[in-house]
């Protein structure tokens, strides 16, 4: 028959294995740390702060075993992650907590051969593989109770998060609920909205959480009226980066129909603005049905002034129309000429009596000079536009 830790003879040997084994569960802590970072690539992935609170289960869960074996396999509960904080529940996820576990046994498994005498290895072996059972019971009870309070507390308190964000009333109160909900960004942030999920909309939000945190961002993301609304923050945005390529993965989350990114902002407390861009790119998309997906507001701006969309006009008739007037050398009267002419460069040259490479050197120019080349068709959209409104408002008037 096969021995078993139980048939041990007396309490005291128990305690005599124990008081060994306390002796070098340093040694064991280490191991199985550095197992897991040699095994798992999120686990580097983490923040020092998140990766010492898993040190910390760790050591509990060694310390553990040991009491738990001097005591005999008492039927008390198991407690190792009661020293890691609610909040990594949300960094690392259910799976990462099982892999994470069977590293750390397996690595003490082996790690009884190598430091425990010979004689104490029997019993320690057979009494390891039952209390790994009771460990996963207690990792999936963390779980649904993270499930239980994030449902609780935290849905509705993010929630608010957003509803300010979306009002542009982010003050010093909201600031403090966005530290609670996990939020660390002190730079760059940018507003995405869409269609809400028609199903399981819940686990499709999540799932938005855990894919922005695999890509370095800070996430809150709630269900505004009939629109999913996801708020994005962190390092990955920074000022002189295009923020579509980071974010384009989490337009999968939201349901059908056009998803719109708002432009960057420097930090959260500015994320209204980026916001209102995004909700008048929303209502103005449907205008432009070949628009990519996601599509960035600004990129909406033609829609967004013939919806109504003020800031749009005023910024097309500044932010175009306006250089073109100030950097003269016919630039301005070139692409009048060039979009009355229907795009054509032959026809321009003769309308402006010039060699049609000089046509060729000003539309370089104004492309240069507003970032629209007119020799696109949604791109002469747009500077047509911005040419009327620029005349309309009077902006830079020649």
């Amino acid at each position: 028959m096969a021995l078993t830790w139980i048939q041990l003879p007396s309490t005291r040997s128990r305690a005599s294995i124990a008081r060994r084994l306390r002796q070098v569960a340093a040694k064991m802590t280490t191991a199985a740390i550095a197992a897991v970072d040699a095994r798992y690539e999120w686990f580097g992935r983490l923040s020092p702060e998140h990766r010492a609170s898993v040190t910390l289960v760790a050591r509990a869960g060694v310390d553990g075993f040991i009491d738990w074996f001097g005591e005999g396999g008492s039927d008390r509960q198991v407690q190792i992650f009661d020293r890691a904080p609610r909040e990594l529940s949300r960094h690392v996820s259910l799976k990462q907590t099982v892999d994470l576990t069977r590293s750390i046994i397996d690595t003490v498994d082996a790690q009884i051969d190598e430091l425990m005498p010979r004689a104490d290895r029997p019993y320690l072996h057979a009494a390891l593989n039952e209390y790994s059972r009771d460990v996963a019971f207690a990792a999936a009870e963390v779980y649904a109770a993270a499930a239980e309070v994030r449902g609780a507390w935290d849905v509705r308190q993010e929630a608010t998060v957003v509803d300010a964000v979306m009002r542009g009333e982010v003050d010093d109160t909201v600031m403090s609920r966005v530290a609670t909900l996990g939020w660390r960004s002190t730079t760059g942030a940018l507003v995405m909205v869409g269609a809400a999920p028609g199903t399981e909309a819940e686990a499709k939000i999540e799932d938005t959480r855990r894919m922005a945190r695999t890509r370095h961002l800070d996430c809150l993301a709630a269900v505004h009226s009939d629109r999913l609304v996801v708020v994005l923050g962190g390092p990955a945005l920074a000022a002189d980066t295009d923020p579509l390529p980071i974010v384009t993965p989490l337009a999968e989350r939201f349901g059908a129909g056009p998803v719109v990114v708002g432009p960057l902002v420097d930090r959260l407390s500015q994320a209204g603005g980026s916001a209102r861009a995004a909700m008048s790119g929303l209502r103005a998309a449907p205008g432009w049905p070949a628009a990519p997906r996601p599509v960035h507001a600004d990129d909406l701006l033609p829609e967004r002034a013939l919806s109504g969309d003020g800031h749009a006009r005023r910024a097309l008739a500044r932010d175009v129309y306006g250089p073109l007037v100030e950097s003269g050398g016919g630039l301005l009267e070139t692409l009048t000429c060039f979009l009355d002419e229907g795009l054509s460069i032959e026809a321009s040259a003769r309308a402006l009596f010039v060699h049609a490479n000089t046509v060729r050197y000003r539309l370089k120019r104004i492309h240069e000079v507003t970032g629209y080349s007119p020799t696109d068709p949604r791109d002469s959209y747009t500077l047509r536009l911005a040419l009327t409104l620029g005349r309309l408002l009077g902006e830079h008037s020649a």
